[in-house]
């Protein structure tokens, strides 16, 4: 295994534990409410959103550790708190405890989807980036895959306190995550920019890309930040507006494809397609592996196909999925196979296209000095909207049928294919400063997001 790819995975383990710590909540999401007697709108609130909460300060804050403490030392903290987190959270007694872990292991994911993405981005050459960054989407998807996993089995096996060795689980992977990310250097981009350290930079370079030019890559990388440098711009200012608007929209649309809806909540909707809690629960299983298989797809294709063509194909999924997921609860037409194998070409749909092309996309396209800021921007984005779906779920799935809520979804996918084709460039296959010479106005230059 070459150094670059044994690094990407250990890194991608961040990914695991987002996609299990995420996840594996919908196994517990019923026990919990019962034993605690919460409302819909308590429940939503303190059980199941409040990681997400968590998130939202992660990915806000999770730029200042990246630049600050050095992005392999926020790494390691993000495995602390991944297993406080679930020692925590199986030993809580009240909700009011429960909810303190949740939030913890929130912070947890929020500073992963800042950090993680951004390393990998750092350390890849840029014909291999997307492929290696998206290490860390499958990751997620593989992670949510075996949270489903295990809640299946241990609901079977231990009845009713199942939901404490659901999340408690965590713990094991956590650890070995941390030992793990030891091994891993420390960014070279990071190292030159923040520390003024060339020599370990062109090591690190010279074992992530035998065959570069690590002299003139580093010559690059230092041209690059002169030229950003000199604008003196703040972050939220006009120079960086079309790389934030990228960003938002990426992030935003990622969540109104209605994805963390489903996933949350895929008992409850199963259950409504008149399926059984057991099978309900055995089929998020099934939903799991797909997701697995078609973000494996979509890394095969990434650097292939490029980003934008995947989102066109995955919108098409989304569109028809959500479509006839919608018809089906207008119509009352649940009963057979039709919902589970709908939700099935959704989940296939978002890990080809959007699963697997957010935190790629989102890694490439600021500057060395602002990717960590930028990654927040589309961090913080994506778990806001997240938090704030999983928080009126509950609300909403008592409050309406499925019917309005899919159909709701349908017409942002709409909004998503005009983004697509009007605003996102394709950064296949380009540097990371070539890609800031492109994006980011030089002078008086308008920035180009065509790409050209």
């Amino acid at each position: 295994m070459t150094p670059i790819l044994k690094w990407s995975i250990f890194v991608g383990m961040a990914g695991f534990l987002f996609g299990f710590d995420t996840a594996v909540i919908s196994g517990a999401d019923k026990p919990i409410q019962e034993l605690w007697g919460l409302s819909d709108l308590a429940h939503g609130l303190f059980i199941m959103s409040m990681a997400l909460w968590g998130t939202v300060v992660g990915a806000i804050f999770g730029n200042w550790p990246t630049d600050r403490l050095g992005r392999r030392t926020t790494l390691l903290l993000i495995g602390v708190l991944y297993f406080v987190s679930a020692v925590g959270s199986a030993l809580a007694t009240d909700p009011f405890w429960f909810s303190i872990f949740r939030l913890i292991g929130g912070f947890g994911v929020g500073m992963s989807s800042v950090v993680a993405p951004t390393y990998i981005s750092e350390i890849a050459p840029a014909h291999r980036r997307g492929q290696l960054v998206a290490l860390y989407q499958f990751n997620v998807v593989f992670g949510i895959f075996m949270a489903f996993v295990s809640n299946a089995i241990l609901g079977s096996l231990l009845g009713d306190d199942a939901w404490r060795w659901m999340v408690g689980v965590e713990a094991v992977p956590a650890f070995i995550y941390t030992v793990l990310i030891l091994q891993v250097p420390r960014s070279p981009r990071w190292l030159i920019l923040q520390r003024d350290d060339d020599k370990s930079a062109a090591e690190v370079l010279q074992k992530a890309d035998p065959g570069a030019k690590v002299d003139a890559q580093i010559a690059e990388i230092r041209t690059a930040d002169t030229q950003d440098q000199q604008a003196h711009s703040r972050f939220f200012s006009r120079r960086y507006r079309l790389l934030i608007v990228l960003a938002f929209l990426m992030a935003f649309f990622n969540q109104f494809t209605g994805i963390n809806f489903i996933l949350y909540y895929a008992p409850r909707i199963l259950e409504a397609a008149q399926l059984g809690s057991s099978a309900a629960l055995l089929s998020t299983a099934g939903i799991g592996l797909i997701m697995v298989v078609f973000t494996m797809i979509g890394m095969a294709l990434i650097d292939r196909l490029g980003r934008r063509t995947l989102m066109y194909i995955g919108s098409v999924g989304y569109l028809i999925s959500l479509g006839v997921i919608s018809r089906a609860f207008f119509t009352d037409n649940l009963g057979g196979p039709l919902v589970p194998l709908q939700l099935c070409l959704f989940v296939a749909a978002h890990g080809l296209s959007q699963g697997t092309v957010i935190w790629v996309f989102i890694s490439e396209i600021f500057p060395n000095r602002e990717r960590a800021r930028g990654q927040s921007v589309g961090s913080f984005t994506h778990w806001f909207f997240a938090a704030l779906i999983t928080l009126l779920t509950p609300w909403v799935l008592t409050t309406f049928h499925g019917g309005p809520v899919f159909a709701f979804f349908g017409f942002m996918m709409v909004l998503q294919v005009v983004f697509v084709a009007f605003l996102m460039p394709e950064t296949k296959g380009v540097s990371l400063e070539e890609l800031q010479r492109r994006l980011v106005p030089q002078d008086r230059e308008r920035p180009d997001p065509a790409g050209g």
